[in-house]
């Protein structure tokens, strides 16, 4: 893995990719509790579900919140920052359909963040009927992953999610070092509820989240997966390793 190295006086933009169910709202928080950083929440939501026509719940809300134009959603994302300041942005790496350029985040200092495929359609399932590859995005991560390495020169940064549930201080601390940024404490807790950066579509999907205070004491729990996904989760493991081969 190479490590991002730059002037300590630029504005950092920080891209997060991740899949969903995948703890990004919780690193989203941590992330926003730096007195540094505003976070931005899955700023292609609208453009993906205005191109696709996939009718996800509070839809026409997701819709009305954000631009559908993926080149106003990614020159907004590049708009001049304060010296010193930080956005941290998080991606769902279904949302990026190919027409996006990825060049638009050559300059972000890249991470990806990854999780067992099994937790990740088991947990997605119970939330929304349509599972498929597509939806999960773990095969589009491994594919702006080889994009953004080619366009840089670099490795992007790799984190476990479970890394970060079994073990949140030292994991984020390896994080942080990875992004050449300085260690917070404060990443550690945050403010119970709704905030202010969360999507519209937070009614919908962050009830879990929104009871949180910070990373909690972590349980092992044993996940089954219905024999009709089977095949999905196969065919999701050899992009899932080839990720986690790069993981810091």
């Amino acid at each position: 893995m190479s490590l991002i190295r730059s002037n300590k006086e630029d504005a950092i933009r920080i891209s997060i990719w991740s899949g969903p169910r995948n703890i990004s709202t919780a690193m989203m928080r941590s992330f926003g509790s730096r007195p540094e950083c505003q976070a931005v929440d899955e700023p292609f939501y609208a453009y993906y579900l205005a191109k696709t026509g996939l009718r996800h719940p509070m839809y026409e809300e997701v819709i009305a919140s954000q631009p559908t134009d993926w080149r106003v959603v990614a020159k907004s994302l590049n708009a001049p920052l304060a010296p010193g300041s930080m956005l941290y942005i998080k991606h769902m790496t279904h949302h990026m359909t190919p027409e996006v350029d990825l060049s638009s985040f050559q300059g972000h200092r890249n991470c990806f963040l990854i999780r067992d495929p099994k937790r990740v359609i088991v947990s997605y399932a119970a939330k929304w009927d349509r599972i498929a590859t597509e939806d999960i995005g773990i095969k589009r991560q491994l594919e702006i992953f080889r994009t953004l390495e080619k366009l840089t020169g670099q490795t992007p940064v790799v984190v476990e999610a479970e890394d970060i549930l079994k073990r949140p201080e030292a994991t984020l601390k390896k994080l942080c070092a990875a992004l050449d940024i300085p260690w917070r404490k404060e990443m550690l807790s945050w403010q119970k509820g709704r905030h202010a950066e969360d999507g519209a579509w937070a009614a919908h999907w962050y009830a879990s989240v929104e009871e949180t205070t910070g990373f909690a004491p972590y349980e092992e729990r044993q996940v089954e997966l219905k024999p009709d996904l089977m095949d999905l989760l196969a065919e999701q493991l050899p992009f899932y390793e080839e990720l986690r081969s790069h993981k810091i």
